[in-house]
């Protein structure tokens, strides 16, 4: 049973065009959301995907299915809801389990994730980052920390960083990666 099913999938809502008219073209939980059995209460979402150079209309077709690669390429976005559990949480995994479940629904994001600094990860994006519920530090790789409230908003530019939910309760961000080249 996974322990983090109460934590609830978020809904999205696509529109489009038909016949030259505006429609929804869904609405339900995001199709790409997984609740980890290896890390009770963590949540990853990706609720949508563009290309470099997206076009209109859009595609019909699912544009963040399951199992599609996390890290953007330049140009490209992701837009993702994560819930992180508490730090607690995270302590007690198994951190073989946890990988192995992640690099299947979190491909390309969990590979930049460092195995001898737990958290600490760097990609060649630049991040929205938006604190929709609960509290988070953002760390730096020289251990500068920052606390983030709900609202707070963080552009992370490509920066090796980790989150850390050291509260007691869930916090909920959204992401939106945008691929980047490095120089």
């Amino acid at each position: 049973m996974n322990k983090g099913a109460d934590i609830r999938i978020p809904r999205r809502v696509v529109t489009g065009l038909k016949d030259g008219k505006s429609v929804f073209i869904s609405d339900g939980p995001t199709p790409n959301a997984h609740r980890y059995d290896s890390v009770p209460g963590h949540l990853t979402s990706v609720v949508y995907a563009t290309p470099a150079r997206p076009s209109l209309p859009q595609d019909h077709a699912e544009q963040a299915p399951p199992k599609i690669l996390i890290t953007p390429e330049p140009g490209g976005t992701k837009l993702m809801i994560v819930v992180f559990p508490p730090d607690s949480v995270f302590a007690t995994v198994d951190p073989v389990a946890a990988f192995e479940e992640q690099a299947v629904h979190i491909p390309g994001l969990i590979q930049a994730f460092e195995a001898d600094a737990p958290g600490m990860h760097t990609t060649n994006t630049i991040d929205y980052d938006i604190v929709l519920d609960g509290e988070v530090w953002l760390e730096l790789d020289d251990g500068a920390e920052t606390l983030l409230k709900q609202g707070d908003i963080v552009v992370q530019c490509g920066t090796r960083h980790a989150w850390r939910n050291k509260s007691g309760k869930p916090a909920t961000m959204c992401f939106v990666l945008i691929g980047a080249e490095r120089e």
